[in-house]
């Protein structure tokens, strides 16, 4: 028959429980530092691909402010200038030419209210739009603020400025309209 007797001043401790939280640990750290260091790498591979395309854009915009440079200075050449002015003159005078009266007639018929009407019309070209200045009758206050309404909710007519408002002279007929003139700008899209 044997005997177990344990003589030792200490009894035998076992570590298992230590050594499985330090290699869960160690395996848990393992694997972070593979994604971190994975994370890493892409992050730099992505940075490398940006740097590679800011350098190829700054290239590109380099060569199109040189050819810019180029054609400022053909242009800026008194031959070419005095052509490039003519050219300018010339399409001013046809964007004046284009204006579309038939359309701007059409858009005033859809908003023009009954008890307005039309005295005069002057179209300018202001900086490539088409301002008009407008002066219209109208029967009585009502339409008048109807007309004017109709003309700041429209697509077509923009920036509506009253510039005078006469009140009629006392007495009957088309005289006795209030006389309206006003600014606007006229985009014909």
């Amino acid at each position: 028959m044997r005997v177990r007797l344990n003589l030792a001043t200490k009894p035998l401790e076992s570590h298992r429980r230590f050594l499985v939280g330090a290699g869960l640990s160690a395996f848990v750290a393992a694997v972070s530092f593979v994604m971190l260091g994975w994370h890493v790498y892409s992050v730099r591979k992505a940075a490398t691909e940006v740097r590679a395309r800011t350098e190829r854009i700054r290239e590109e915009y380099a060569r199109y402010e040189e050819e810019r440079n180029d054609l400022k200075r053909f242009f800026d050449q008194k031959s070419i200038k005095g052509l490039s002015d003519r050219a300018a003159f010339i399409n001013g005078i046809i964007a004046v030419r284009s204006f579309n009266w038939t359309k701007m007639f059409m858009d005033l018929e859809h908003i023009l209210p009954g008890g307005v009407r039309i005295i005069s019309i002057e179209p300018k070209q202001v900086s490539g739009h088409v301002e008009l200045n407008l002066t219209f009758g109208a029967a009585d206050d009502d339409v008048k603020l109807k007309f004017l309404r109709a003309l700041e909710t429209s697509r077509q007519f923009s920036d509506v400025q009253v510039d005078s408002d006469v009140q009629p002279a006392t007495g009957n007929g088309p005289s006795s309209d209030r006389v309206v003139h006003l600014s606007t700008f006229y985009s014909g899209a």
